[in-house]
């Protein structure tokens, strides 16, 4: 079985939306890294040199590479990347290998098969 790595930068308002999300589409579970910061085509305003902008949660999934595109696709919709500007951003890459997946790999192996 071979594995993607999905990454998003969410808001943190919408971390509990995206990762339900990615569980309805066969997501076993995901890494959690809060209080992340970013910057994207317009620098943050400051003001009095304070940074004005709201705290993003990186969220990280290890799926399953047939199921990657669907998570990825609804984790976009669902956090609405591509209909409001500065909400977040998704993407994915290959994983090469992993280890401690040995608990998906026998609860994925149904769901990818139904998928092929």
């Amino acid at each position: 079985m071979h594995f993607k790595l999905v990454i998003a930068f969410v808001e943190e308002d919408k971390t509990d939306k995206v990762m339900e999300a990615a569980r309805t589409c066969g997501a076993t579970g995901a890494t959690v890294i809060s209080h992340a910061r970013g910057e994207g085509l317009k620098q943050s305003k400051t003001f009095f040199g304070l940074t004005l902008e709201t705290q993003r949660d990186m969220l990280l999934f290890l799926v399953e590479e047939h199921l990657s595109r669907n998570i990825l696709e609804k984790i976009s919709s669902v956090g609405e990347f591509d209909s409001k500007p500065g909400t977040g951003i998704a993407f994915q890459i290959d994983v090469e290998d992993a280890v401690g997946v040995a608990q998906q790999v026998q609860s994925l192996s149904e769901v990818v098969e139904d998928e092929i």
